[in-house]
């Protein structure tokens, strides 16, 4: 019963894999760092034509794609982990809301960011120009999910959900946990919270190290 996942080190296959630790599967994980070049996208080429990560083989056989849609999947699998609120919970809107917000306003940003020439092409300052807005909207955005969420414990209340690895791990990235801790102060105490975690200190090590910064 072992769970096959492409990712890498720091991308977003991680809060994937702090969920599978949680729940305590059995999972092996293909490392696939999709942004270094042709060749490491392949790896991933034949289980989602997209060729990005994550992307998970169940032990059914059946393949899952998009970090969101895993996260949720997950949760739903296996309601004894109390990794996300079930259909008939109140909370279930708003961690749907959110569960879908990060990757339609934040993670998708870094598809424009982390290769400009995409949309620009070989125009150095209007490259640079991308990078700088692009960091400003997932500011903004950080800033707007943190206005409209009412935290307790954790992001939906006093229990730890996917939810808050979700978040943990995107706002790692740039423009990195100094600006989203300006941006976003409420939600700032749980990701220091969910940073804490004793079951997890072992694999943000070895998975999304911390800095200074992150």
């Amino acid at each position: 019963m072992t769970y096959t996942l492409y990712g890498a080190a720091g991308s977003g296959s991680v809060p994937v894999e702090a969920a599978m630790t949680l729940i305590g599967l059995d999972y092996r994980v293909i490392e696939a760092v999709t942004w270094e070049g042709e060749a490491e996208r392949d790896k991933v080429a034949f289980v989602n034509p997209m060729r990005q990560i994550p992307a998970m083989i169940t032990p059914e056989g059946e393949t899952i794609t998009e970090s969101a849609a895993i996260l949720i999947w997950l949760a739903d699998s296996h309601p004894e982990a109390r990794l996300g609120p079930g259909l008939d919970d109140p909370r279930r809107a708003q961690f749907l809301r959110w569960m879908t917000f990060i990757p339609a306003s934040i993670y998708s940003m870094f598809w424009v960011r982390d290769v400009p020439s995409r949309l620009v092409g070989d125009d150095a300052a209007a490259q640079a120009e991308v990078r700088l807005r692009t960091a400003e909207r997932i500011a903004k955005c950080w800033g707007l999910m943190d206005s409209q969420i009412t935290p307790g414990r954790f992001l939906l209340g006093e229990d730890l959900s996917v939810l808050d690895l979700y978040v943990a791990v995107a706002s790692r990235w740039t423009p990195r946990r100094t600006r989203f801790y300006a941006e976003a102060p409420r939600m700032a105490e749980v990701m220091r919270r969910v940073d804490a975690l004793p079951e997890l200190q072992s694999f943000w090590s070895k998975r999304f190290p911390f800095t200074d910064d992150a």
